[in-house]
C-alpha cells in the first residue's frame, strides 16, 4: 500500500514549484487521483505535464501505485478555474 501524502511528496519535490493535491480515492492505497499546478506546465501540452509527472513517480507507477486518475494546470488555468 501506498500513501497520498508521499505520492504528494515525490510530485513536488520532483516538479520545482509544483503543488499537489492528491487522494486515495478507493481508500486502498492503490487507486489515486492528483491535481498538479506548476509554472513550468506553461506552455507545454497537456501529454508533457503527465509525462513529467509520471517521471517524478518512475516505476512505482504500475507497481504500489495502480492507477492515477491526473489533472495539470499552470498557475493562471488554476487561477481562472477558481
Amino acid at each position: 500500500m501506498f500513501a497520498a501524502s508521499e505520492i504528494q511528496r515525490l510530485i513536488e519535490s520532483g516538479i520545482p514549484g509544483a503543488t499537489a493535491v492528491v487522494l486515495d480515492e478507493a481508500n486502498d492505497g492503490e487507486h489515486f487521483s492528483a491535481e498538479v499546478v506548476a509554472p513550468s506546465f506553461e506552455g507545454q501540452s497537456l501529454v508533457k505535464q503527465h509525462q513529467a509527472v509520471y517521471r517524478t513517480l518512475g516505476e512505482r507507477m504500475g507497481r504500489e501505485i495502480h492507477a492515477l486518475a491526473l489533472k495539470t494546470f499552470t498557475p493562471a488555468q488554476w487561477a481562472a478555474r477558481k
